[in-house]
């Protein structure tokens, strides 16, 4: 346990961040998720919807360091490419 006021307002910190970066991370998945959901049942209008706030979501994990920027431009290649996929395919 810490003993100096510095170091539990530290604690403090680290778990409040903690749950933000949760979040965070939490949101971009789901949002991932339903976008490949979408392209999986074939629905390619609900796709294109969610697309935007999926990418929105993995930008700003990314811009907080809650991933990796690398990460997240991998990301947002597979759910476009998955979109754009779908789309060539419905002609």
């Amino acid at each position: 346990m810490a003993h100096t006021k510095s170091a539990k307002k530290r604690i403090r910190q680290n778990e409040r961040d903690r749950l933000a970066n949760k979040a965070k991370k939490s949101a971009m998945k789901t949002f991932t998720k339903k976008v490949l959901a979408s392209v999986a049942a074939g629905d390619l209008e609900g796709a294109k919807k969610v697309l935007p706030v999926a990418m929105k979501k993995i930008d700003k994990a990314a811009k907080t360091h809650v991933i990796h920027k690398n990460t997240a431009a991998r990301k947002k290649s597979k759910v476009c490419r998955a979109v754009a996929a779908l789309e060539k395919k419905q002609g």
